[in-house]
């Protein structure tokens, strides 16, 4: 069955926009797209967003925060400044959100390290390209007293936004050496689900899996149990494609 009593005229269509400003204190262009075509769709997409974003789980609001602007300034949303009056609402300010420029900046140049050592490493001394990458980024947290596990999560989510696999499982690593609680990873990684795309979450969730596997970091048994299940292949592995 199909979305029913879609509003068929201008002033229907404008109660319906009404109601949903009124709810949320801004409006984007898709949330009228799908309160015109399909409600159904707009009240699921709605209680998904206000899980993820407005429900408090295990970060702070001011630690999600942070964590959105990293992922946004990464992904170049320039449509997501209510992110900026969350921050503020939170606590945080001009100077959190110049740290999240700051790390996401730092992410995004973060291959050119791989790429030194691979490619120029025999003319260098020792240069090792995640090392180089982690004293530059020790600077940046140390200079805006950013919680670490914090940026280790907002930099693993930003990378999974631009599908840097590698860099992905070193900041899953280091929010587990920052002591971070595993829901507050998973948490962050959610986050980067509308702006880097539900595919690459899934990736990023095997990545973690395989780091579990492979002892790289030490799960919880919830977390072990999730991760040596076995089936999770998606549909090639199902119908015995691999």
């Amino acid at each position: 069955m199909g979305d029913n009593n879609l509003p068929q005229t201008a002033s229907e269509v404008e109660q319906v926009l009404r109601s949903l400003h009124e709810k949320r204190g801004y409006l984007l262009p898709h949330h009228g797209l799908l309160a015109i075509s399909s409600p159904k769709l707009l009240d699921a997409y709605d209680a998904t967003y206000t899980h993820m974003t407005l429900t408090d789980r295990v970060l702070s609001l001011y630690e999600k925060e942070v964590i959105w602007l990293i992922i946004l300034v990464s992904t170049s949303e320039a449509i997501a400044t209510h992110h900026i009056d969350r921050l503020r609402k939170s606590g945080g300010g001009e100077t959190d959100l110049e740290a999240a420029i700051s790390v996401a900046s730092w992410a995004n140049g973060a291959d050119y390290f791989n790429f030194v050592e691979k490619h120029w490493g025999p003319h260098l001394s020792g240069f090792n390209g995640v090392n180089k990458y982690r004293e530059g980024l020790d600077k940046l947290t140390q200079h805006y007293n950013i919680s670490q596990k914090i940026i280790e999560i907002g930099l693993a989510a930003a990378h999974q936004c631009h599908r840097r696999w590698d860099w992905v499982a070193e900041h899953i690593k280091g929010a587990y050496q920052a002591a971070a609680d595993e829901a507050a990873i998973a948490e962050g990684l959610a986050l980067a689900m509308f702006p880097g795309g539900v595919p690459n979450f899934v990736d990023a969730c095997d990545i973690w899996r395989k780091l579990i596997q492979d002892g790289k970091v030490s799960a919880s048994p919830p977390y072990k149990a999730w991760a040596s299940l076995t089936g999770q292949g998606g549909f090639d592995e199902a119908v015995g494609k691999k």
